[in-house]
């Protein structure tokens, strides 16, 4: 193995594992903590989440199972209670309808008078509904709320002639959604505990014209003095993201909050998400691209809806690409044969693009750092494959997985955003995110540190003053390097769970610009355990499953705790655009759906892995000459 290369377990890593989080005021780098949690959480005031069995887990509730407290299950009722509480939760529910479903449903709403005949359609539609949820049936009343399929591939999906939004019978809701969000407002007041646990404010804008996913979370660190002042900006009232950008800027102006806008489910937007047009068809400007990183610091890289770090049709050279691939587009049917990937819809790829148009206009639109969330509708934030909640109430229960034609187990158990900040306060961890300081886990609390500079030492790498060294040395994740004559090198540390498996391997991905400005891709094993050698195709064997298929045990007899590096590219121009981000692979365990069919005794899943290698992503580190 190369000399750089270090795999140990050492003393430091001890302190890590049974460490509880630092909560210093100081602002410096080498005192931040990482600290996890989910931006993207639904609860009843969803209406999608009402519509499939979510009738109770409020935002309360939600904030209880973050913190680890016992709550009942909105579908079967059960005690439930995460394994590990997290250190802050965004209560995410949707701008359109919000509060709505669950206002109507209980004879709760202020709605208008819309005179003889309006009032009967109303209430028809209140009955149908009513019928629908008490019957089981709210999906079917569910999927015809969601759009067509285009019928102009290709074209502005807002303007496609199948694209039209479905008009409401309850009239004006919005005094109805305002005090939903006032009740989604001060339960994060209630709940937040600065330096203990943060209960971020939000809402999902959810664009989807012709079934293209383009929805965005929406985050503040500001309280309710400021939120209260605005109701949340809805596709219902535009489904252009520039729209969406214009209201943020326009709401900051008129009550001083702040906000970002965090792209969800690149993987099934169309090839839209981060297409090399404005979403009108129309060359991105330097503007535009500023507006745009500005606004959209950080994307999610993977959640219950697949994973969209990239796709095997993109980086045929990349063994571990088809990873938790989602196939199914948002729209009626939920039809997953017509399904293709394209640039547009994978992170790895806007990131290479980006680098394409800033060589154009200037800057790149693309410059983002990644996390993930779970985008669960149940109220309850689950990423872990022993205590997965499902993506809607009613898939919670294996029985409804194995008769259901959705096949709910095609959905995965993630993930989680990764904080390296000061402390756990609003402020903090807002500033990390603007700063990209962040990074995406599947689930486990991986700890994964890099930093890039051009004067590390492999006494920096063994350091117990790690962190405080690569802050003065170099930069971390989400950070630029300038143009240098030599390699710049990259300082990894990556620490298990402690209530986690094992490390595989840890990978640097590379992405840059040639000399004929075309992007390329490489993937790079840096640090791994065991004795394995890397081969001439630059692959590494893998480790040898060590699951019980039995019992779905698994050993930590293969892997290592703590895998570190210090790396120097190899093929390194000081001419060219770069990239670089950090993928670190855990060894296999079971999957979620696994553990079901065990349950079950139905044998394997269909369509589905038996397996999983837990994985972590970090924000990516540019190199510009």
């Amino acid at each position: 193995m190369n000399t750089q290369i270090r795999t140990k377990f050492s003393a430091f890593t001890l302190a890590l594992l049974v460490s509880s989080p630092l909560h210093s005021a100081s602002a410096s780098g080498a005192s931040r903590e990482v600290y996890f949690g989910d931006t993207h959480l639904h609860t009843s005031y969803s209406f999608d989440a009402f519509l499939n069995r979510n009738q109770s887990a409020d935002p309360d509730t939600a904030y209880r199972w973050a913190k680890g407290l016992p709550v009942i299950h909105p579908y079967h009722r059960a005690r439930v209670q995460i394994d590990t509480p997290l250190d802050f939760l965004v209560v995410a529910d949707h701008a359109e309808l919000m509060g709505v479903m669950r206002a109507v449903y209980n004879d709760r709403a202020e709605l208008e008078d819309l005179g003889w005949f309006g009032n009967i359609k109303r209430w028809i539609a209140i009955r149908v509904l009513k019928n629908a949820v008490d019957e089981d049936a709210g999906f079917g009343f569910f999927q015809k709320l969601l759009p067509l399929a285009g019928k102009n591939s290709g074209g502005d999906p807002v303007l496609d002639p199948n694209n039209s939004l479905p008009a409401s019978a309850f009239g004006d809701t919005s005094k109805v959604e305002t005090r939903a969000w006032e009740d989604i407002v001060d339960a994060a007041e209630r709940h937040n505990q600065p330096g203990t646990f943060t209960s971020l404010i939000g809402w999902e804008w959810s664009s989807i014209p012709t079934g293209a996913n383009l929805h965005r979370i929406v985050i503040t660190p500001d309280g309710a003095e400021k939120a209260k002042q605005y109701l949340p900006y809805g596709s219902d009232q535009s489904q252009y993201p520039e729209d969406l950008w214009r209201w943020l800027s326009e709401t900051e102006l008129a009550t001083g909050s702040r906000f970002i806008s965090i792209p969800h489910n690149s993987n099934i937007s169309k090839g839209y998400m981060f297409a090399d047009t404005t979403l009108k068809g129309k060359v991105i400007s330097a503007q535009y691209a500023k507006t745009r990183v500005s606004r959209e610091p950080i994307v999610e890289i993977t959640q219950i809806k697949g994973d969209s770090e990239t796709h095997p049709a993109l980086s045929p050279d990349d063994e571990f690409a088809d990873f938790e691939t989602y196939t199914n587009y948002i729209e009626q049917g939920l039809a997953g044969d017509n399904y293709k990937a394209g640039p547009g819809d994978f992170v790895r790829s806007a990131l290479k693009q980006g680098l394409a148009i800033e060589a154009e206009v200037g800057v790149n639109p693309f410059k983002f750092g990644v996390i993930g969330s779970t985008d669960s509708h149940t109220g309850l934030a689950s990423a872990e494959e022993t205590n997965f909640m499902g993506k809607l109430a009613a898939d919670s229960i294996p029985e409804n997985k194995l008769k259901d034609e959705r096949n709910y187990w095609r959905m995965a158990a993630q993930g989680l955003a990764a904080v390296w900040a000061p402390e756990n306060t609003r402020e903090s961890l807002f500033a990390a995110f603007k700063r990209k300081e962040v990074y995406a886990t599947t689930g486990p609390r991986l700890r994964v540190r890099v930093f890039a500079g051009w004067d590390f030492s492999a006494e920096d790498l063994n350091s117990e003053s790690f962190a405080e060294i690569g802050y003065r040395k170099g930069v971390p994740m989400g950070g630029d390097l300038t143009y240098s004559d030599e390699a710049p090198q990259l300082m990894v540390r990556a620490v298990k769970d402690p209530k986690g498996a094992n490390l595989d391997r840890v990978q640097i991905i590379k992405g840059w610009l040639d000399s004929d400005g075309r992007p390329q891709e490489k993937i790079y094993n840096i640090s791994w355990a065991g004795d394995r050698q890397v081969g001439g195709q630059g692959k590494l064997p893998a480790l040898v499953s060590t699951i019980d298929a039995d019992t779905l045990n698994y050993t930590d007899k293969v892997g290592a705790a703590e895998l570190t590096a210090l790396w120097t590219d190899p093929n390194f121009s000081s001419s060219e655009k770069a990239f670089y981000y950090v993928r670190v692979l855990q060894i296999a365990t079971p999957r979620h759906s696994s553990y079901d069919t065990m349950a079950l005794q139905q044998g394997a899943a269909p369509e589905v892995a038996e397996s999983i290698q837990e994985r972590a992503y970090t924000s990516p580190i540019w190199y510009t000459p």
